[in-house]
């Protein structure tokens, strides 16, 4: 479907289609892993006030700013970051070079997220099969999570290939989808998808709000990790790290910084809402992260290994949550194999609806700027990621996932809002903004986050990337933190992320080349 006008784009089928799409964009690994995570290790409920604060004055803020740009540059004829930077600067001969890591970054997730994605559907059938239900100790569980992924062999698996079969399989579904664009794809498979996810969460939690209390520790139960989630030592709050760790979680949680928003935005019609769609697509996320994951995840944690086990848990990681520490619970509870079923069930659903957003801006961009077809735009981006994957799949254990996660993941999303908000605040102007954002608006957005858009939010971002620089700069840049032996695949994979931000920067000038950054003022109005 498309609309008569400057262009012939697809647009969304439905509004409901759109605000699925971008839930389904926020709603990854990060909501049941990582969230868990940062809120059980920064203190449970202290955490959830820096969080819901990020969560207005950042996230809101930013994905109103995403969802109005993206828009905008989607009624000129670009979904991508370097044209909508283009045109919302006045067709600033520099501004294109700016949306070059908003194309870098979720591409460069996509290359080792379909790869994670993988893990969890083989994790779910194991759960069927009962291949790791024996187990009952962490170090096992370790093991058999290392004897999956190839890093050692053990009584479990003898190679990588089940890991990479699964890799395959979740490979050609991301592609499928893309493939067959975006009302065709992308929303129909959010419509699926988002509420099989609802499903499936609310059984895991009315499961976890029946378990019985830890048959050795009475005070081990329900209620108590809800308290241990929500109950605040307002002293912890005195460090500056659970304020930025609560930052980064939004980051990862709504997809700001990432170019999806933008790109997903571009297919609606001129006068289609933003403000009410994205707060609704922001509170379908939260939902997920908070109600569902944050009440399945910690209070069943609490229960197996109480408040102490629960921090040492969090101290672990994501990984160590979702494929340890999760898989351990369900071989202690009645049903844990079907319970486990449905996790990992629900993690592959989630990671499927996020990575095919990481895809898009990249097909946007092509399809745009250097008129490819979408064949030949997903051909292309299907045969990169493939070889980069695997590199990514057999250099594990030597730290490339953990390199291209601290930029793509961690460091660019930050830059990436930083932009795009400076420039809607200060080059396309607060006002002229705003008029963007009311236009078609079910909701008026509060006179209030004018000042917020043009002043609070660009502050904490550029204070999250200056505290960044001091504290970690070098050394990151230096691989002081790096084991030796690990180094020259570290180095390996920055030249990999470097030759593909050539690329990026060699299509934007064949496209200015080709004048597709020549709009009038006619259309820039």
């Amino acid at each position: 479907m498309s609309e008569p006008g400057l262009n012939s784009r697809e647009n969304w089928g439905s509004r409901l289609g759109v605000i699925l799409a971008v839930s389904g964009s926020a709603v990854g690994l990060g909501n049941f892993l990582r969230f868990p995570v940062q809120a059980a290790a920064n203190g449970g409920g202290a955490f959830m006030i820096p969080y819901f604060l990020a969560f207005l004055l950042l996230g809101i803020p930013l994905a109103w700013v995403e969802w109005t740009i993206g828009r905008y540059g989607g009624h000129h004829g670009h979904g991508s970051a370097p044209g909508i930077y283009h045109i919302l600067t006045g067709r600033k001969k520099w501004a294109k070079y700016l949306g070059v890591t908003a194309l870098l970054g979720p591409i460069t997730i996509f290359f080792y997220y379909c790869y994670i994605e993988g893990w969890t559907l083989a994790y779910a059938i194991f759960s069927l099969t009962g291949k790791f239900n024996g187990i009952t100790n962490p170090e096992q569980m370790t093991g058999f999570l290392a004897g999956f992924q190839g890093v050692e062999s053990n009584s479990f698996f003898s190679s990588i290939w089940s890991a990479y079969t699964a890799f395959l399989f979740v490979f050609l579904i991301n592609f499928y989808f893309i493939y067959r664009g975006v009302t065709k794809g992308i929303e129909k498979l959010n419509k699926i998808a988002l509420p099989i996810m609802f499903v499936i969460g609310i059984t895991l939690l009315i499961r976890v709000m029946t378990l019985d209390p830890h048959p050795d520790h009475p005070g081990q139960n329900f209620l108590n990790g809800l308290g241990f989630m929500w109950n605040p030592d307002f002293s912890i709050l005195k460090d500056a790290s659970v304020w930025l760790a609560a930052a980064g979680q939004m980051f990862f949680t709504l997809s700001v910084g990432m170019g999806s928003i933008m790109a997903y935005a571009s297919y609606l019609r001129a006068k289609d809402d933003v403000a009410l769609s994205s707060l609704t697509a922001n509170s379908t996320n939260e939902f997920f992260e908070v109600v569902l994951a944050g009440t399945i995840v910690i209070p069943a944690t609490f229960i197996f290994f109480g408040a102490m086990g629960t921090q040492a848990v969090a101290q672990g990681g994501s990984f160590n949550l979702g494929f340890i520490t999760m898989p351990l619970i369900f071989n202690q509870m009645g049903g844990g194999a079907f319970i486990g079923f449905l996790w990992f069930l629900l993690l592959f659903t989630a990671g499927v609806t996020s990575s095919v957003s990481l895809i898009q801006p990249m097909v946007a961009f092509l399809e745009d700027e250097l008129k490819w077809d979408r064949k030949q735009s997903v051909l292309v981006i299907g045969a990169v990621g493939f070889c980069v994957t695997n590199f990514i799949i057999f250099t594990l254990a030597k730290g490339s996932m953990d390199e291209l996660d601290f930029w793509a993941g961690t460091l660019f999303p930050v830059f990436n809002a930083f932009l795009a908000v400076a420039l809607f605040a200060w080059f396309f102007g607060i006002k002229k903004g705003f008029r963007e954002l009311d236009k078609g608006a079910d909701l008026k957005v509060p006179r209030f986050f004018k000042f917020v858009i043009t002043f609070v939010t660009p502050t904490a971002l550029l204070a999250i990337l200056v505290t960044w620089s001091i504290q970690q700069g070098i050394p990151v840049l230096t691989l002081a933190n790096v084991p030796p032996e690990n180094r020259v695949v570290v180095w390996i994979t920055r030249l990999i992320l470097l030759a593909v931000l050539i690329v990026i920067v060699t299509a934007i000038i064949a496209a200015r080349r080709r004048g597709r950054f020549s709009l009038t003022e006619e259309e820039i109005r």
